[in-house]
């Protein structure tokens, strides 16, 4: 990234923290923020808008990942989580709490850069993804509602479809609205007339 990077480390152990501190001025250029607390985790995190956070924890636990769902929701930015050890299935709560990294055997130095670089890149594809699910939905509606509303019109003036799609997209430029936008008031309308 070409920006300057802000990074929150999530990390109770001062001395651990400061080596990863040092890790990561090291590597990057960034803003570095050590939270070493985990309580009210949410709120310290969104304090300081990082653009991704770092948790280095032996054990995590339901009430973190729990904390981690509001710190990250709904998923606002990279995170990624090194944990000790397996944690009792607690993989897939990370990744549903939007964990974009969940790195068992702890926290290395060495590896701190090509993991923020995985998170980071995973996130910005699962939020590409989203983006596209969403506006896919979006027009799947819209295109719902103009066949409602081509229904409607046909039903009323005894036209074909394309004429009616004609009318509704006349009606939308004249108006200087979108298709979908007239259509949307005609099947409204429609429905309140009976």
């Amino acid at each position: 990234m070409a920006e300057k990077l802000t990074v929150v480390v999530v990390e109770e152990d001062r001395d651990r923290a400061l080596g990863i501190v040092d890790a990561l001025t090291a590597a990057e250029d960034c803003d570095v923020f050590v939270i070493g607390n985990a309580s009210g985790l949410a709120r310290k995190i969104a304090a300081h808008v990082p653009d991704i956070v770092l948790i280095d924890i032996d054990n995590p636990t339901r009430d973190m990942m729990e904390e981690l769902t509001l710190a990250s929701g709904p998923l606002d930015r990279p995170v990624a989580m090194f944990v000790s050890g397996a944690a009792g299935g607690l993989a897939q709560a990370a990744i549903e709490a939007g964990v974009s990294a969940y790195v068992v055997d702890g926290l290395s130095p060495e590896r701190i850069k090509p993991v923020m670089d995985t998170a980071i890149a995973r996130f910005s594809m699962v939020r590409q993804m989203r983006n596209e699910l969403a506006e896919t939905r979006r027009a799947l509606e819209e295109r719902k509602v103009i066949d409602r509303a081509k229904g409607l019109l046909m039903k009323a003036k005894g036209i074909d479809e394309d004429a009616a799609y004609a009318l509704l997209r006349k009606t939308a430029m004249d108006q200087g609205r979108r298709v979908a936008d007239v259509a949307e008031a005609l099947v409204t309308a429609s429905g309140l007339l009976g």
